[in-house]
């Protein structure tokens, strides 16, 4: 293994999170009515939301192999392999407004045995979203 004693930490924060989508359109209205959140760019290929000091950029699936070549695209549908969580004052409440807005949840809200209160649901290109308290 590499002595990496001397290279510097990565300190800086993540400004930007890249999201494959099929459908941009879906995608995006669903970001400006269960998030309320204006678009803050787009283009005919992403829309970009803020979420705080992030970027959450939603890039349609047929320009997303420019951005990631060599590594190959995966097809919608195999399975998730993350979570984006964000931070509510009140999961139930927040669980009745995503109702509402007609958002299904996939699990809670539920007390997790680590401490936190939680609830997850599923955007129109696939990604998961945890709300905890």
């Amino acid at each position: 293994m590499p002595d990496t004693t001397h290279e510097l930490p990565w300190t800086g924060v993540i400004t930007a999170i890249t999201l494959v989508t099929e459908d941009l359109r879906a995608t995006k209205e669903f970001y400006r009515e269960v998030f309320g959140l204006p678009v803050d760019y787009e283009n005919e290929n992403s829309a970009v939301f803020r979420f705080g000091g992030t970027l959450v950029n939603l890039l349609d699936a047929t320009a997303a192999p420019e951005l990631m070549e060599p590594a190959p695209v995966a097809p919608a549908g195999t399975g998730s392999r993350q979570v984006f969580t964000l931070t509510v004052d009140d999961v139930d409440a927040k669980c009745e407004e995503l109702a509402a807005r007609g958002v299904e949840l996939l699990n809670g809200p539920m007390d997790r045995p680590w401490g936190i209160r939680t609830a997850s649901f599923r955007d129109p290109g696939g990604h998961i979203w945890e709300i905890a308290k």
